[in-house]
């Protein structure tokens, strides 16, 4: 499982919501389970457009890997090869993000075993190599992150804060 955690140190300027947030009393659970819905389509949403949270762009696939998939585009009807970054032919790690809210905080991410590979990226070989002595992964794969906070995800998380924290102070919950 690959997962982000939201903290104070995930924003450049948060003010004293986090503070405000520390000293409310109330559980904070609904908070989190709203956090964790915003982020998930947040993060959904950007596979699309192929940006990573910063914006920029992930870098494009290998014609390697564009060949690999032609090949067995050729052995499936219907089929059709993926050519967005990020979008291998089963098409799930874009649809599996998950979140998991707690009562003080909430993670973002996905439990399938490639999810940090394209997060983060990896080296040819870098996870040791196959009975054939095939290299695993057989070519570098850059890092395409697509869990983080956009600028815009920064300004909808502290909205939906100050909202929550508005809803507490008016009904003592």
């Amino acid at each position: 499982m690959y997962t982000i955690n939201l903290t104070p140190n995930s924003f450049a300027d948060a003010g004293d919501m986090f503070d405000r947030l520390a000293a409310a009393q109330a559980d904070k659970s609904e908070l989190m389970q709203d956090l964790g819905e915003l982020l998930m389509q947040s993060t959904k949403d950007r596979f699309p457009t192929g940006q990573a949270p910063d914006g920029t762009p992930w870098a494009p696939k290998s014609q390697a890997t564009l060949d690999s998939y032609r090949s067995r585009e050729g052995r499936k009807r219907n089929a059709s090869v993926p050519f967005r970054p990020l979008f291998g032919p089963s098409g799930r790690l874009s649809s599996e993000i998950f979140y998991e809210a707690g009562s003080q905080s909430v993670e973002i991410g996905s439990a399938l075993i490639y999810a940090a590979v394209m997060q983060e990226g990896a080296e040819k070989g870098a996870f040791g190599s196959m009975a054939n002595g095939s290299p695993i992964p057989w070519g570098d794969i850059p890092a395409r992150p697509y869990l983080g906070l956009s600028p815009d995800d920064e300004t909808n998380v502290k909205a939906t804060a100050e909202d929550w924290l508005e809803r507490v102070a008016q009904t003592g919950n």
